[in-house]
């Protein structure tokens, strides 16, 4: 079998060492990075750095390479945009991508009814344009999130995120009116409860939220990811979604889904709601929508998303050209190669291989994930279900090493998740997790010998 992933020098080689020296002078410490590295070329689901060294991208980008790096048919319609023209903002003379990529979102979307859709930079500011389409159309102002959440880096939505460290701290005061409601975390719920037991004492929980710290009349909005990415892939019972979506009914309350990260096939769907059966008021949209270029959206009911005034939304390079021409593409390769059934074949894979493993490896406390979307919980061990955040950090260095891209997350930092590309080969993909599975195994036995 050929060898997909090849590491000739130690990581940093000596380019990469000159950038990382040059990077240290210039760029603050602040961002950071997972490979210490610099990328020369990547195609599909495989990056080659600039001393040789060719990876197996388990990470995607953070989510945002479903359709692969550089996907032959995106390249193209980024090539044919820019013979045209760049940008000319939308705001000032407009194009007719933005309008074509609004009438494909919408028609994408779940629901009946009829739809409108902003375009926009990044998935932080589609949240917050939600944000201020919500308090527009209710006239309320407070808006409710949850616990594990992550929104974005924003004031705005670094205020609805739920970790501290590294997002928040010492980064206050925060936006008022924003509140957490508690979230379901099945692998973490009290033992003697049953997993129905544990979805209506989620729900419960959720209604008293209501009673203890805000008022459902004063709120705008409940924005909620189907999966928790950032938080750890966790996946609420459908029961519990489609609960939240009643009680926002009843109470005059937008429901917002954040696809952000789980959109456009990642779960084997294009909208990670519909696996709950749930038709969202607003959805905001963005990384694998692009395909690698900054663009993001919300999409929502027309009589929601006309409350605002004309000028009271928009940006000067908001859905801009070539990140609707990449969209579009993308949502092309998504239906012409089947992305969203491929999605589902890989998270089979993935889960048979490490539920397989977890029958040797106690440190494997839980599989999990929809689609794609796969997550792999490390604990000391699955009786006590204690976090194990230093192992996970050594098991990804060790894969690093070897040539396998890959991501942690999750409140703890002891969640390693799967975000790669999902046009990945059964060969790349079968080698990356034979590397991972190596990376367990010798960052793992030898403690336990």
């Amino acid at each position: 079998m050929t060898k997909h992933a090849s590491i000739q020098t130690n990581i940093p080689g000596p380019k990469a060492s000159d950038l990382l020296e040059r990077r240290h002078r210039i760029v603050p410490d602040a961002v950071s990075y997972g490979l210490p590295t610099f990328a020369e070329k990547a195609e599909g689901a495989k990056i080659t750095d600039v001393d040789g060294n060719t990876f197996i991208d388990f990470a995607g980008a953070i989510g945002t390479i479903n359709v692969g790096h550089c996907h032959p048919t995106v390249k193209q319609a980024l090539h044919d945009q820019v013979d045209q023209y760049i940008h000319t903002g939308f705001n000032v003379m407009m194009y007719e991508p933005y309008v074509e990529l609004a009438e494909k979102l919408a028609d994408l979307a779940p629901g009946a009814h009829d739809k409108k859709v902003l375009l926009q930079n990044s998935g932080a500011e589609a949240v917050e344009n939600a944000v201020k389409i919500a308090r527009k159309y209710t006239g309320r102002q407070a808006i409710v999130t949850f616990e594990n959440a992550f929104h974005g880096r924003t004031l705005m939505t670094m205020s609805m995120t739920s970790k501290v460290k590294p997002y928040k701290f010492g980064f206050g005061p925060f936006a008022p009116e924003v509140y957490k409601a508690p979230f379901p975390y099945p692998y973490r719920k009290p033992e003697a409860m049953s997993e129905e037991e544990y979805c209506e004492h989620s729900i419960e929980e959720f209604k008293k939220f209501f009673l203890t710290e805000v008022a459902p009349e004063t709120i705008a909005a409940v924005v909620m990811e189907p999966v928790q990415g950032e938080g750890g892939f966790i996946v609420p019972d459908p029961r519990f979604v489609q609960a939240v979506k009643v009680l926002c009914e009843e109470h005059g309350i937008l429901f917002v889904a954040d696809e952000i990260q789980t959109g456009f096939g990642r779960t084997g769907k294009y909208f990670a709601i519909d696996h709950s059966d749930v038709v969202p008021d607003l959805i905001t949209v963005s990384k694998s929508l692009g395909a690698g270029t900054p663009i993001s959206g919300v999409i929502g009911r027309s009589e929601v998303m006309d409350a605002s005034g004309p000028g009271e939304l928009g940006g000067t390079y908001s859905g801009n050209p070539l990140g609707c021409r990449a969209a579009i593409a993308a949502i092309d390769v998504i239906e012409n190669e089947g992305l969203n059934e491929r999605a589902d074949k890989i998270g089979e894979i993935v889960k048979e291989r490490f539920y397989r493993l977890s029958e040797n490896l106690d440190c494997i406390g839980e599989v999990r994930g929809l689609g794609a979307m796969i997550a792999i919980e490390m604990v000391e061990n699955r009786e006590t279900k204690t976090p194990d955040k230093l192992l996970t950090q050594k098991i990804i260095a060790e894969a690093q090493r070897n040539g396998l891209l890959v991501l942690g997350a999750g409140l703890y930092g002891n969640v390693i998740r799967f975000l790669m590309p999902l046009v990945i080969t059964d060969e790349e993909l079968e080698e990356g997790l034979d590397l991972l599975e190596k990376a367990m195994k010798n960052c793992y036995e030898p403690q336990h010998v």
